[in-house]
């Protein structure tokens, strides 16, 4: 499986299903990010404040097997 990238307006988070080992610390640290009842399951948009952007941080870090990770938005200047 490819890494997908999911779009949010501070932070992005890209996700490879292959090597998830589906132990939940993403749903459990911040359900309304990662929620797998909704499509996509996905939404960084969700985490659309710096608190909630380093939070969604700090949740992608606990994740043991790498599948998730954060991608930085380059900042503009619009």
């Amino acid at each position: 499986m490819t890494r997908k990238l999911y779009h949010g307006s501070i932070v992005e988070v890209s996700f490879d299903g292959a090597v998830c080992q589906h132990a939940g610390e993403c749903v459990r640290g911040m359900p309304a990010v990662f929620d797998t009842e909704h499509k996509p399951w996905i939404d960084p948009m969700r985490a659309d404040t710096p608190d909630l952007a380093a939070h969604l941080r700090e949740v992608v870090g606990r994740c043991p097997s790498g599948a998730l990770r954060i991608e930085e938005r380059e900042a503009t200047n619009e």
